[in-house]
């Protein structure tokens, strides 16, 4: 039976479980609700991969792959890693550091709650924004005539790689968020990042056509990987060591940049 704590009226009531998941999952709603408010960050987050992937698709798929629709079932797996992470980058760490600006965090701190729940929480909004964004990009992707080419869990499964791999990177730029001062610099570096971990993969073509120097850096960029698993996931592909490379860089980014994060969070005072 859990220890009974005491309320500020003086009265007893018993301990309630899990605390900072609750407070997370509170600030995560709060997060959700500007975003309904404002869903800008949300349109861009969709909006960015289906229009490279429109593009991609009717400007280059004849040339690469003898058609649009062979095309369409090459670059699909690698869009939606686009959509799921690269591009919720900006908002991660952008809208963190707006709120710290403002003031918002520094009432977070005066309330009795965990203090890594405000950014766990917003991590955990991005999550279902992530979510929903996956879900738009296969609509729009069916409608192009992308199809599954394996079977719905392996479909599962390549979206939860692909979602998961975004919270991993979430938390690199909550660190970033947290440490830099301005928002202009943030923008800054998640552009400066964001187009090495994009351009350099397998995304628009296979790494074997690239230049040896690009394929060398698109055969470490973890965006590689968590693309290749995705599409072997999704079209049947040979998987080779992508899933697991994908799972380890994932847990690799969390288990550095989490605590990275609420060190830097908490020395804000």
């Amino acid at each position: 039976m859990s220890a009974p704590t005491v309320d500020t009226a003086g009265t007893t009531a018993p301990r309630r479980p899990a605390p900072l998941l609750r407070h997370s999952l509170v600030l995560a709603r709060r997060s959700l609700a500007k975003s309904l408010r404002n869903p800008g960050s949300l349109v861009n987050g969709v909006m960015t991969p289906a229009l490279f992937m429109v593009l991609f698709v009717y400007l280059f798929g004849g040339s690469v792959s003898g058609s649009t629709d062979a095309y369409l079932q090459y670059l699909f797996p690698g869009v939606l890693v686009m959509g799921a992470g690269i591009a919720g980058m900006l908002s991660s760490g952008l809208t963190i550091n707006i709120d710290m600006k403002k003031g918002v965090y520094d009432r977070f701190r005066s309330l009795p709650i965990g203090r890594s729940a405000p950014l766990l929480g917003s991590v955990l909004a991005d999550l279902v924004r992530y979510l929903i964004t996956v879900l738009i990009l296969f609509a729009i992707g069916f409608l192009m005539g992308f199809r599954v080419g394996t079977d719905p869990a392996s479909a599962v499964a390549a979206s939860a790689l692909a979602i998961g791999f975004g919270f991993a990177l979430s938390w690199v730029m909550v660190f970033l968020g947290v440490l830099l001062r301005d928002e202009s610099a943030v923008m800054a570096i998640t552009f400066v990042s964001i187009l090495p971990l994009l351009l350099g993969t397998s995304m628009a073509a296979p790494v074997d056509t690239l230049p040896g120097w690009l394929r060398a850096w698109a055969g470490i960029n973890p965006v590689t990987h968590t693309m290749d698993a995705a599409r072997a996931l999704l079209t049947g592909t040979p998987a080779g060591d992508s899933v697991t490379l994908t799972l380890v860089w994932s847990a690799a980014l969390v288990a550095v940049f989490a605590p990275l994060s609420v060190w830097a969070f908490n020395r804000e005072r």
